[in-house]
């Protein structure tokens, strides 16, 4: 994931350490649900299906899909949308905590 630096601030850090960039971005509007709409396919999603799927509008996802993918996280082809490797990665590593919270809301945490 690239670092951010000079003029791009990163909410809740003066360092703009790797972790805080991800977290950032992990909390814009939106983002998770991309991530976690591309996570449900096989292949890749066109901008329209994966706008129906994700439920917003489009000058969000635009953004989103900007910022996901100058991070890495998402690849654009020919046939649309989907997750890159590291993004496939970082999925994989919130599934657990996307466990723990289903357990939490049926009240077994």
């Amino acid at each position: 994931m690239a670092h951010r630096s000079g003029n791009r601030k990163v909410r809740g850090s003066r360092t703009g350490r790797p972790v805080m960039v991800l977290l950032d971005l992990l909390g814009r509007r939106m983002t998770l649900r991309v991530l976690w709409e591309l996570r449900r396919v096989d292949g890749p999603l066109t901008f329209r299906a994966l706008q129906k799927t994700a439920e917003t509008n489009p000058t969000v996802l635009n953004a989103r899909l900007r910022e996901l993918r100058e991070a890495g996280l998402v690849t654009r082809d020919e046939g649309g949308y989907r997750l890159s490797k590291s993004g496939g990665e970082l999925v994989d590593l919130l599934l657990p905590l996307h466990r723990w919270a289903e357990s939490r809301a049926r009240g077994r945490g």
